[in-house]
C-alpha cells in the first residue's frame, strides 16, 4: 500500500524543480497534521522520506518559511511551526484585510460566470456533506479542498493576483486550526447553510454587508477554536 507521501508525489510529479516538489511535500503533510506543530524536520529523514535530494530539500523548506508554516533555527535546521492563539489570531486578521478588499473588488467585476461559480463550488459541498454526512467534521483534505474552492470563487474576479495568492497561502496556514474548528459543527446543514448565507450576501452585490459577513465568517474560526479568547 501507498503511503501518503508516495500517493502526494504522483500529485505533485509535474512540478518544475525538486525544491518546489520539495515545498508542495512538505506543506501536504504539515497541514494535514503527518508533521505535527514543534516537530524538528530532519534533512536526512525527509530526504528518504520523499525521495528527494538534501540540497533541493533545504531549498524546499526555506521557502516554506516565508509563508509561516516552517520555523528556522539558525544552523539547526528547521521545525514545523507551532500552534497558539496569537498565530490564528494574526492570520485570521490578515485574511481579513486580503480577502475583505478582494471581495469588495470581486462584487466590483464580477460577471455571470463569477455568480455561477460561486453557487457550483457551494453544490459541490453540499452534495459532498450529503454523501458523506458528518465525515467533513473531520477536515479530511479532499473536503477542505471544495470549502476553499468556494471561498476562493467569491473572490476570484477580484483582478489581483497577489490578492489571491496571499489569500490562498493564508487559508493553507489556517488548516491546521480549522480542522479543530469543524468539529464543533453539529451538523452539515448547518455548515451549509452558514456558506450559503454568505454566497447569498455575497451575490446580492451590496458591499458593505457582504464585507461584514465575510469578516465575521472568517473570525468564527479564531472564536471556535479559542472559545474563552476576547473578541475585538
Amino acid at each position: 500500500m501507498a503511503t501518503s507521501a508516495q500517493s502526494d508525489v504522483i500529485e505533485v510529479s509535474g512540478a518544475d524543480t525538486l525544491s518546489e516538489r520539495a515545498a508542495i511535500l512538505v506543506e501536504q503533510d504539515i497541514i494535514a497534521g503527518n508533521l505535527p506543530p514543534g516537530a524538528r524536520l530532519g534533512i536526512v529523514d525527509l530526504a528518504r522520506r520523499y525521495g528527494i535530494g538534501a540540497t533541493p530539500l533545504r531549498e524546499g523548506l526555506s521557502r516554506l518559511v516565508s509563508r509561516g508554516l516552517i520555523i528556522g533555527i539558525g544552523q539547526r535546521g528547521f521545525r514545523v511551526a507551532d500552534v497558539s492563539r496569537e498565530d490564528l489570531s494574526d492570520i485570521t486578521r490578515m485574511r481579513t484585510v486580503v480577502e475583505m478588499e478582494a471581495l469588495r473588488l470581486a462584487i466590483r467585476h464580477g460577471d455571470d460566470a463569477w455568480e455561477a461559480g460561486i453557487l457550483g463550488a457551494l453544490h459541490q459541498m453540499r452534495r459532498h456533506i450529503e454523501r458523506t454526512g458528518n465525515e467533513f467534521r473531520e477536515g479530511a483534505p479532499d473536503f477542505d479542498r471544495l470549502h476553499k474552492a468556494f471561498h476562493t470563487a467569491l473572490l476570484a474576479t477580484c483582478g489581483s493576483k497577489r490578492l489571491l495568492a496571499a489569500h490562498s497561502d493564508l487559508y493553507d496556514q489556517a488548516y491546521r486550526y480549522r480542522r479543530v474548528m469543524m468539529r464543533g459543527f453539529d451538523s452539515g446543514k448547518k455548515f451549509v447553510a452558514d456558506h450559503q448565507l454568505l454566497a447569498d450576501r455575497v451575490l446580492a452585490r451590496n458591499v458593505e454587508p457582504a464585507r461584514a459577513m465575510l469578516k465575521a465568517h472568517l473570525r468564527s474560526t479564531l472564536y471556535l477554536v479559542y472559545p474563552t479568547g476576547k473578541r475585538k
